[in-house]
């Protein structure tokens, strides 16, 4: 199975004994929107729903901090996936929540996971049908390791301001990056980590919201000016947006990239963490 699956390839191979779907949508308190709610509401048929706000470390004091491997693996046996389950994830969300749906489950071990591009919206868009109600699937074993390559603390990114070694990528807004926008979370610093580049997630989409190809995602990264060649951190606000930007590139096989889980929700309630204001260097540099 590929990362990327299209909707056509999910209605042909929907009823396969192996394959799980699941409905990864989650939104921004500032949304007004309920995520189970809507799933209930209509979702495709045979999905359950993966509630992102439960699969957190409750004792982290940081939004939306990983959970343990074994709070992982509990989570997901109670929704039937197991191993070698086929998973295809989606969402209904602004934020394109399924990445980070999809970077846990690679991070705590799974083998066989995808996104279904487009997501729900062009499963309505081409009329296919939706259920209504909650889905059960029996337990299934999930067997969960940490891949701690693919993670950075606050330290490291901290560390990596004065080697460089690492490229630093920050997925919001380019008026939140610059600190010219207030941030949607109360007593938070403006601005981005000294010598971050800034890649806005919206710019791995189409207008329809399906995937851009290898071209596009990789003109989006080098106008920015991030060198491909390189290691990358991926950061954002809480670290949900910023794993869009870990599936783009891994969809055009880049896999030397790590998340900084704790991202802007950290580092700017931290006093004591350095913080630039104004557009990226390389970017100021081309004006």
């Amino acid at each position: 199975m590929e990362s990327l699956v299209t909707t056509q390839w999910l209605a042909d191979d929907m009823e396969a004994c192996d394959l799980r779907i699941v409905d990864a949508s989650s939104h921004l308190p500032d949304a007004g929107r309920n995520a189970k709610d809507e799933y209930e509401t209509g979702h495709i048929p045979g999905a359950v729903f993966m509630d992102l706000a439960d699969l957190a470390d409750p004792g982290a004091g940081i939004e939306n901090t990983l959970p343990s491997p074994e709070r992982f693996a509990s989570r997901m046996q109670s929704l039937g996936l197991g191993d070698g389950s086929r998973i295809v994830l989606y969402d209904d969300s602004a934020i394109h929540s399924a990445a980070r749906a999809w970077f846990m489950l690679k991070l705590f071990g799974a083998q066989n996971v995808a996104i279904l591009d487009g997501g729900l919206a062009k499963w309505h868009a081409e009329a296919r049908k939706v259920e209504e109600g909650g889905k059960q699937l029996r337990h299934r074993h999930y067997t969960a390791w940490q891949a701690s390559e693919k993670l950075r603390d606050k330290l490291s990114v901290l560390a990596n301001i004065g080697t460089r070694k690492e490229q630093v990528v920050d997925a919001r807004g380019a008026a939140r990056f610059a600190g010219s926008a207030p941030e949607p979370r109360p007593g938070m610093a403006a601005g981005h980590i000294p010598g971050a580049f800034n890649v806005p997630y919206t710019l791995m989409y189409r207008p329809d919201g399906t995937f851009k190809d290898a071209k596009g995602i990789r003109e989006a990264f080098e106008s920015a000016g991030v060198d491909l060649a390189r290691p990358i951190i991926t950061s954002c606000g809480s670290g949900i947006t910023a794993c869009v930007l870990i599936f783009a590139l891994h969809l055009i096989g880049k896999e030397d990239v790590a998340l900084y889980d704790g991202s802007w929700a950290e580092w700017g309630a931290d006093p004591a963490m350095p913080k630039e204001t104004g557009p990226a260097q390389y970017n100021a540099a081309r004006v």
